[in-house]
């Protein structure tokens, strides 16, 4: 992991899935962190992101949430997290609560362009 004691860090690169590439995102700062899977239909995040939110402005996002003892802090610790949050449109995807992240993703990846 990338020391963020002086500068913070944003690091930002391709992911590939059986569904097509992503791009994995995680950003660090003195005490903090956040990471994130940006497809072209929406994304899996850690629980920084508010649900609430990005459902009012009509936004696919499915978040997982981290510990303490086990932060979410780069874009493949979400592959394996559970998905704990929805909005109404990555549900209207098929993005469930309970499904890992990496099968949040695959399904986001599988949305048909408009």
């Amino acid at each position: 992991m990338v020391d963020a004691t002086e500068l913070p860090v944003s690091v930002s690169r391709p992911m590939a899935f059986e569904n097509g590439t992503a791009i994995g995102t995680y950003f660090l700062w003195r005490n903090g962190q956040y990471c994130k899977i940006l497809t072209a239909a929406g994304i899996v995040g850690c629980g920084i992101f508010d649900v609430k939110v990005a459902a009012e402005f009509g936004e696919a996002i499915a978040i997982a949430k981290g510990t303490p003892e086990v932060p979410l802090v780069e874009p493949e610790d979400l592959l394996e997290a559970i998905i704990s949050g929805i909005t109404p449109q990555a549900e209207e995807f098929g993005v469930k609560i309970g499904m890992t992240g990496r099968e949040a993703v695959e399904v986001l990846l599988a949305v048909p362009d408009d």
